[in-house]
């Protein structure tokens, strides 16, 4: 166990003193462990093969096509329409503006998977109109950072894809286990916003009053989201397609929206594609590093030796589950989503299994939903690292965005949607029928 230990200790200090990319970072860690404990050229031989395997793996195949299906919504323009539709309905509210920005997201997180590019297409469309009416930078901010985490949970997630694919857990059953908690947490995020106006209401002046007409045409606007996200999951949900095959199809659909709108060119079109390249790659190479490395601290024992340990100081299940979102919590605080979840998820899945969780909840007595559950967990408080101090990644992107809003005010912003978050994760792992009512109800 000390080994891996310091496996950990030296590639966080090589990702965060030497800032190197974390990927290399796992996959130098890893090999020269693996090599320390067997051989080099064995080491050289299960690198090689990992980063053949990870290539050619079919399921991954989901990736990019989601990615692209992603890119192709941003560039047709979507969520403008997204924007106005809820902006028609919520904008004449005391703190309208940003609500009609967290349904937005939540709307966008549908059809495009990403949390980075969640918020940073609805910085483009949402910022403008709440400084126009004179809203606190911090709300306005706080409510596009926070709303831009709900890409990694509302299906079709790239996260729950590679979760799904580390632990061998059903795709399309974690997609719709992410259904209700992405919409508890848009729910949660607009009490937050709420709470804020009631407070201070001059944070959140309101805005234009729509008439129905106006909100009609502008609900009108949204038909291309709903389609696409009801072809892509309800597709998987009624069993006609799986994930991949699904990917596929939305891709062609959001593909083919952008041309009827007249939103690609060839230079467009071109750039998409490159876009789309390049953040797949960076996802395999994160993928290819983190298997280096699960596979270093599978065979120094460490899931054996971490289950042992546990079970040594005899604790509820539960306590344990709390112990481990405790991790992430601090983890947090220094990587990104992604690198979390490869760095993490190949070490806890397996001491999650061996709990017996169904002593604490009968919802959990089936292995396979305990590790949905799981899932839906770890995804919710990978999203609170996302507007955490001091990387808080979205809040970066954010910062990217508007570069004449201060960071410090962006993180203040961010604070009553981080306190909900906490809430929502209780809410989630006190009551695990919440996430696991759906992935039952397609189970049967």
């Amino acid at each position: 166990m000390y080994e891996s230990l310091i496996a950990f200790a030296a590639m966080l200090t090589l990702v965060i003193l030497v800032r190197m990319p974390i990927a290399f970072a796992m996959g130098l860690v890893g090999f020269v462990g693996f090599g320390l404990m067997t051989s080099f050229s064995g080491s050289l031989a299960m690198a090689s093969i990992i980063t053949y395997d990870t290539g050619l793996n079919y399921g991954l195949s989901v990736v990019p096509l989601f990615i692209l299906m992603g890119n192709f919504v941003s560039r047709a323009g979507l969520s403008d329409e997204l924007y106005n539709a809820a902006n028609a309905f919520l904008g004449h509210r005391r703190g309208g503006l940003a609500m009609a920005t967290v349904v937005a997201c939540g709307g966008f997180s549908a059809v495009c998977g990403s949390s980075l590019a969640t918020a940073a297409t609805m910085s483009k469309v949402a910022m403008p109109p709440m400084k126009k009416y004179g809203y606190d930078e911090g709300l306005a901010a706080g409510c596009i950072a926070a709303g831009g985490t709900l890409g990694i949970l509302i299906p079709p997630s790239v996260i729950l894809i590679i979760f799904g694919i580390m632990t061998e857990t059903d795709i399309g059953l974690l997609f719709i286990a992410g259904i209700l908690p992405g919409l508890l947490g848009v729910l949660f995020y607009l009490v937050a916003v709420l709470v804020t106006v009631t407070l201070k209401p001059e944070k959140g002046p309101r805005g234009e009053r729509f008439s129905w007409p106006q909100r009609l045409h502008a609900l009108w606007g949204v038909s291309g989201v709903l389609s696409l996200f009801t072809l892509v999951i309800g597709g998987i949900y009624g069993g006609i397609f799986t994930p991949t095959e699904a990917a596929g199809i939305g891709a062609s659909g959001a593909f083919l929206i952008a041309l009827i709108r007249r939103r690609l060119s060839l230079q467009s079109l071109l750039e998409t594609l490159v876009e789309s390249a390049r953040t797949t790659a960076m996802i395999f190479v994160i993928l290819i590093g983190a298997e280096i490395f699960s596979n270093y601290v599978n065979i120094a024992g460490l899931p054996e030796l971490l289950s042992d340990w546990v079970v040594s100081f005899d604790l509820s299940a539960i306590a344990v589950i709390m112990l481990i979102m405790l991790v992430y919590v601090v983890l947090g605080t220094v990587l990104e989503s992604l690198s979390m979840i490869m760095l993490t998820v190949p070490v806890f899945y397996p001491l999650v299994l061996g709990l017996d969780l169904g002593d604490y909840s009968d919802a959990l007595m089936d292995p396979e939903m305990a590790l949905i559950w799981f899932g839906i967990i770890v995804v919710v408080i990978t999203e609170i690292s996302l507007i955490t101090p001091p990387v808080g990644l979205n809040v970066f992107v954010l910062k990217s965005m508007l570069e004449d809003v201060k960071l410090s005010t962006i993180f203040r912003g961010v604070t009553p949607f981080w306190m909900v978050d906490i809430v929502r994760l209780m809410t989630l792992i006190l009551l695990p029928g919440l996430v696991l009512w759906l992935p039952n109800l397609m189970a049967s």
